[in-house]
């Protein structure tokens, strides 16, 4: 178990709400996909859709933000309506009430807790094709990749809990690491800066500059997605019912999203930046620019599935691979679904 302190801090339930929003509304998402559900219109004829993100606004979301400035929602009918995440916004619990459409989830873990608690939402795209969660080190010339750092004794790794609970159990699995070197500490950073052998889980868009700002040295920063965490991030999350009575709408909400990924990522970004600084008037421009040029030097949008069949993509081979991970590590039950946790039928070219 990873310990907080001296205090177990991770068991196998707990595990479950690994990397994304804790799992409630079952019941609510299951009463409302007995009825119809389709989407408000509305004085001009767009449909109206309500897209819950995960987290205050920044680059993560962009290309969704430079759907909305560049029309390629309206162009397809949408009315689309960005709401904004942050502390305390659960988006499973808005998708329940019905305060939202669509919603956004950090990782694999997200949807396939929601298949493990009996909810019927399914993940309808992922537009990070690399989960970006990210290991940080202190300059070690002879650490040239993670399963270098992994194999050197001693190293405590710094969590950030719940999210990285889940990127936990696949370092385990994949390098035989112990709990025992797990801990969550109230400063993170701080803790970080003054033990040099520590290793800090973080955001590929935040922590890697936050360490460059505060430090005098440039760290080492390993993205697990590169060396086979297999956990899709940036996924679009629909209940069943919804997507059932809504097709069309979907496919132009999912088809629209690729549309201003790639314009995020390739293009020109002003008009999205824009609106993302509106919403969240804390963050800088520099931190925007910083954070995709990340985004987009390490293929995170347009890498890994999305280079064969397009942005969003997700494949069985992929998920199959995560839920194996998982179950072994004692997440889930061996006999779970998990195909119940994605759907292809909405992307672009299908169904």
């Amino acid at each position: 178990m990873i310990q907080r302190g001296n205090r177990p801090l991770l068991t196998r339930r707990r595990a479950l709400l690994a990397g994304g929003a804790a799992v409630v509304g079952a019941g609510a998402l299951a009463l409302r996909a007995c009825g119809r559900t389709e989407a408000p219109v509305d004085d001009q004829g767009r449909v109206r859709l309500r897209f819950a993100t995960d987290a205050r606004a920044g680059a993560e979301h962009g290309g969704f933000y430079q759907a909305v400035a560049g029309g390629a929602y309206e162009k397809r009918g949408l009315n689309v309506q960005i709401v904004q995440g942050g502390p305390g916004v659960n988006v499973p619990q808005l998708l329940a009430s019905g305060a939202v459409e669509l919603g956004l989830g950090a990782s694999s873990f997200t949807p396939m807790n929601l298949v493990a608690s009996g909810a019927p939402v399914r993940a309808v795209a992922a537009f990070f094709q690399k989960d970006p969660r990210v290991l940080i080190a202190h300059a070690e010339p002879a650490v040239e990749d993670l399963a270098a750092l992994a194999q050197l004794r001693g190293r405590r790794f710094l969590l950030a809990e719940p999210q990285a609970a889940g990127l936990w159990v696949w370092l385990k699995a994949t390098y035989g690491l112990a709990d025992d070197q797990a801990r969550v500490v109230p400063d993170r950073a701080a803790a970080f800066l003054a033990e040099p052998r520590a290793v800090l889980e973080g955001d590929l868009t935040v922590d890697p500059h936050a360490v460059e700002q505060a430090a005098d040295f440039t760290p080492q920063v390993f993205l697990p997605a590169d060396a086979g965490y297999p956990s899709y991030g940036g996924l679009v999350l629909a209940p069943n019912a919804f997507a059932r009575d809504n097709a069309g709408a979907l496919r132009s909400f999912i088809a629209a999203s690729a549309e201003g990924w790639r314009d995020y990522i390739r293009g020109d970004p002003s008009a999205a930046d824009a609106l993302i600084r509106r919403d969240n008037p804390e963050m800088s421009q520099a931190l925007l620019d910083q954070a995709r040029a990340r985004l987009r030097d390490n293929a995170v949008v347009d890498g890994g599935d999305a280079a064969l069949f397009g942005l969003g993509a997700m494949t069985e081979e992929r998920w199959r691979a995560f839920f194996e991970v998982a179950s072994r590590g004692d997440v889930y039950d061996t006999g779970l679904n998990w195909r119940d946790a994605f759907t292809n039928a909405y992307l672009p070219g299908r169904g």
